[in-house]
């Protein structure tokens, strides 16, 4: 299992998404110039998650890019995955190509480790985090839940 720059960056973006969810189509420029992202690493962000279905893209001058359903239909696992591919333990704690893997206990924390980070990430919602940073940008302070 391996999160990259992707993951922050494509649930960074699609959170500015959800967050301008229904008033239309948002430029993937302003979206980095928000989110402090690479221009053209977000672009690249986009392709995979338009392959994906997570996003729609409109072209013209009113043009940019939108979630293709509701925020709170959409998890951050959703997002990692096509971003990522799927969330999976590492060699060692899957099973397949490690040969010590019927012998060494470190297996079982590896794969208890990725069920509990997938559960964390199919239970939280692009809608859920947008409400969090909305009220974060309002300014209100405390404890936000994610799930």
């Amino acid at each position: 299992m391996r999160l990259t720059a992707r993951s922050e960056y494509g649930l960074l973006a699609l959170i500015d998404l959800a967050c301008r969810y229904g008033g239309g189509p948002v430029s993937a420029r302003g979206v980095a110039e928000r989110q402090k992202i690479p221009p053209k690493f977000l672009e690249q962000l986009f392709v995979s998650m338009r392959q994906a279905g997570l996003v729609t893209a409109v072209r013209g001058a009113r043009g940019g890019f939108e979630l293709s359903r509701d925020p709170m239909a959409i998890t951050v696992l959703d997002v990692v995955e096509a971003l990522e591919g799927p969330l999976q333990p590492t060699q060692c704690g899957g099973g397949g190509g490690c040969e010590r893997s019927p012998v060494c206990a470190a297996g079982t924390v590896w794969t208890r480790a990725t069920e509990a980070l997938r559960d964390v990430f199919a239970t939280t919602s692009l809608g859920t985090l947008a409400g969090s940073q909305t009220a974060i940008d309002s300014g209100e302070r405390g404890p936000h839940r994610t799930a």
